[in-house]
């Protein structure tokens, strides 16, 4: 009887042997249909490493490295599965879908690298869905998209300044201001002068335009205010020719002569482009009594568009020449 016993000891270890080395051999053969996979289908090779990863956690130790060979190349082809949507120029919400796909089993394997390749085509994929937006004008859903691409990197400042041209398509002054100067002021903490001289051409003309618009409507304290935000990102010739028409109108002359000076300093053109300059120093000067100058400018606006009323100017003033 003692015989029997240690017999069928024997026999069950041999038979928790055997049956461990089968499942060893499945997650080996698992593991090569992933490797032989690979170059020509890249979803049938991450289906057989995901199942060599199921069949070594079956195995335990004893399959541990086939496993750890198996995690290593995984989330590499998510990757490239997405990336591949991205190149056949899949649908934005097919590559958004497998690029957040991808970080999920870069993740849950700690792969630093597909971690960062999957967000950069994550931005991507909503780059290609907001410019969709914002082409057909649905400003709303372009600027949710913004926002995403924000949530994945925080540190990607486009979306920040593709913001900002929504918002001055929207008209939204406010908004406009608000994303324009936190996209200025993280450039500067790169030492970005490039972009920084672009974006604040960008918001002096967009202000410059605006209280330009406001000006023509008579709406002039609102267009000082939006003249006043354009002066913060430069200055500019056009700029001070918008702040003495207005200044003008408010019979604020003394302001009127220095802005109109200002904006004939920095024209350097022909006589013809000084025209307007010279028509808002000579309506100024006219203002604040001063004769003699103001028929002296009224006569260097004698130009274009300025020609008739400059010329109308000077007869009320009885210009002698």
């Amino acid at each position: 009887m003692r015989n029997i016993a240690v017999f069928l000891v024997l026999a069950a270890l041999l038979s928790t042997s055997l049956n461990a080395q089968v499942v060893r051999n499945d997650a080996i053969k698992a593991y090569n249909e992933g490797v032989n996979a690979m170059q020509t289908d890249v979803p049938a090779a991450i289906k057989a490493f995901e199942n060599t990863i199921v069949v070594a956690d079956q195995v335990g130790s004893d399959a541990a490295d086939i496993k750890e060979n198996a995690i290593k190349v995984l989330p590499g082809l998510y990757v490239k599965v997405a990336n591949s949507a991205l190149a056949e120029k899949k649908p934005a919400a097919d590559v958004i879908r497998l690029a957040k796909a991808s970080a999920a089993v870069a993740d849950k394997y700690e792969n630093a690298n597909a971690k960062e390749n999957s967000g950069k085509l994550m931005i991507q994929g909503y780059n290609l869905m907001a410019n969709d937006f914002f082409a057909k004008s649905d400003y709303s859903n372009a600027l949710l998209t913004f926002d995403s691409i924000l949530t994945v990197n925080p540190g990607y400042n486009a979306a920040i300044y593709n913001k900002a041209l929504v918002y001055m398509k929207q008209d939204n002054a406010d908004s406009f201001e608000q994303n324009i100067d936190l996209y200025i002021e993280k450039l500067k903490g790169l030492n970005d002068t490039v972009r920084i001289a672009k974006a604040s051409k960008l918001a002096l003309e967009y202000f410059r335009s605006a209280g330009s618009k406001a000006d023509q409507a008579e709406k002039l304290t609102d267009a000082l205010t939006l003249l006043d935000k354009a002066v913060k990102y430069g200055n500019d010739k056009d700029l001070f020719y918008y702040y003495s028409d207005v200044y003008n109108k408010q019979k604020n002359f003394d302001n009127g002569t220095i802005y109109a000076q200002k904006g004939l300093d920095l024209e350097t053109g022909t006589a013809e482009a000084k025209a307007k300059f010279y028509y808002q120093l000579g309506v100024a000067q006219e203002g604040k009594g001063l004769k003699d100058e103001a028929c002296a400018s009224f006569k260097n606006s004698m130009f274009g568009p300025f020609a008739v009323a400059s010329k109308a100017h000077r007869t009320n003033l009885k210009c002698t020449e």
